[in-house]
């Protein structure tokens, strides 16, 4: 019986694994439907192994494409490109070409694999939730987990595809018939949604990772996120109050060694991405990591490079460099691996504790608590070998918090570029930089193919 057992949930996990593969290569979120005897059926349900492992997959799927992929597609290259942190050198009209130089068009591949890969993450997240609901065989502790992990999931995908095309449809079941003809949601709208997922993923999950690694979201990751999003929509007091209670807890400390910060074991790091299989490490190392000139395909923008100050240690530690005798190019060096190294030393990182000090900072800031956003945003500076801020007017103050949070958090999944926008800066510090900028290039275009498929759904203005 053991024996047919282990055989039945070994084909259930090949299973979900040929699923998620079909689910990656699907044209539109809108064409899933699945039969029920696969991730949407009941048998993965039966067993906690088989549902951490439809659950696992989905971790894969972020991984290798969309939104969190370390890979030339990813948010960290494409948008790093989009904003001012990269100054692209690869080949002519590619698509990357045309984020960089603001020519981005609805059939733009890296603008549908954004979209689909995101969608179609969201729809395995759904059937994780929705079978886990009817599920009565797994142990409510266990359950309560990969829901929690679920939510935050779906929370966190959303959010994404909020800050990158805007108005989006959100997505919370796997029903193909409403899933087909979905139409936009305001802003506000999808805030209140991925606020609720976040709040009741919060709840439900533990302050417990379940291993060392910090490669499954819990109650801090839930936290860390929720924070950003009250960032974001100006709810400043409710920001500062989840990134206390990050900042507050025991589980992360500050890395004092800035070559350490991006290695797997680093107590700084909220949540991250297991690399798949031991000893491999970033795709972000591979995407950016040159050693030949003229880069191939990306270097650091002279812009984002002479914005370090003098003295600046993470000029020194997270930035590589390649010279011909005559020019210098300079990469993106937090992560530092590209060869196998038998037991994988980095993973990509998602969240991490230094971005709560300066979300918590900010928010101190709009709250007229200059002397508390002074001692989070000095923290960070002295760390990196910077004495204090010599800001002493609240308009400086905040200004270098975002001078802060470029230089801390380039390179990672967009930050950088989100920040122009929600501060609308964008306007003022792209044109100059992109001769094909134009101001309705703060939300990407919904893939051409989505249009047709749903009528309900309408173009981004200026595309």
């Amino acid at each position: 019986m053991k024996y047919y057992k282990l055989i039945q949930s070994m084909l259930i996990i090949a299973l979900i694994v040929l699923l998620c593969l079909w689910l990656n290569g699907c044209e539109s979120f809108t064409e899933v439907d699945l039969p029920q005897s696969q991730l949407t059926g009941t048998a993965v349900f039966e067993e906690v192994t088989t549902a951490n492992a439809a659950l696992s997959n989905c971790y894969s799927q972020l991984r290798e494409s969309g939104i969190l992929s370390g890979n030339q597609d990813g948010l960290s290259n494409g948008l790093g490109n989009y904003s001012d942190e990269l100054t692209y050198y690869g080949s002519p009209s590619a698509p990357l070409e045309d984020f960089y130089n603001h020519t981005v068009l609805p059939s733009n591949p890296m603008v549908s694999s954004l979209w689909n890969s995101s969608y179609s993450q969201i729809y395995a997240v759904n059937a994780l939730l929705e079978g886990l609901e009817k599920s009565t065989a797994i142990p409510s502790e266990q359950r309560n987990i990969l829901k929690g992990e679920g939510l935050f999931l779906r929370a966190f995908i959303h959010f994404y595809l909020l800050n990158l095309f805007g108005d989006i449809p959100y997505i919370d079941t796997t029903d193909y018939k409403k899933n087909s003809t979905v139409s936009r949601m305001s802003e506000d709208e999808v805030y209140d949604k991925i606020t609720t997922d976040l709040m009741l993923s919060k709840s439900i999950l533990t302050d417990n990772y379940g291993t060392a690694e910090r490669i499954r979201p819990n109650k801090g990751t839930a936290t860390a996120l929720l924070a950003r999003v009250y960032l974001y929509r100006g709810a400043w007091q409710l920001a500062e109050e989840e990134a206390s209670q990050v900042i507050n807890t025991n589980t992360y400390q500050l890395e004092a060694d800035l070559d350490k910060v991006f290695l797997k074991e680093s107590p700084s790091t909220i949540w991250q991405l297991h690399q798949g299989i031991s000893g491999l490490n970033t795709h972000d190392a591979h995407t950016f990591i040159f050693s030949s000139s003229p880069p191939p395909i990306t270097a650091i923008s002279t812009n984002l490079l002479n914005a370090f100050e003098t003295g600046d240690k993470r000029k020194q530690h997270w930035l590589g460099n390649v010279t011909d005798g005559t020019q210098t190019w300079y990469y993106p060096f937090k992560y530092k691996q590209i060869a196998n190294t038998g037991s994988s030393q980095e993973f990509a990182i998602i969240l991490r504790l230094e971005e709560q000090y300066l979300i918590r900072a900010e928010a101190r800031a709009h709250q007229n608590n200059w002397i508390g956003a002074l001692a989070d945003l000095n923290l960070i500076r002295n760390r990196a070998g910077l004495a204090d801020t010599s800001a002493d007017t609240p308009q400086n103050v905040l200004l270098a918090i975002q001078q802060e949070r470029r230089v801390e958090l380039f390179t990672e999944l967009g930050q950088r570029w989100f920040d122009l926008k929600r501060t609308e800066q964008a306007d003022g510090i792209l044109s100059p930089l992109k001769p094909g900028w134009k101001s309705t290039d703060k939300w990407l275009p919904i893939p051409q193919t989505e249009l047709l498929l749903n009528k309900n759904l309408h173009q981004n203005p200026g595309y």
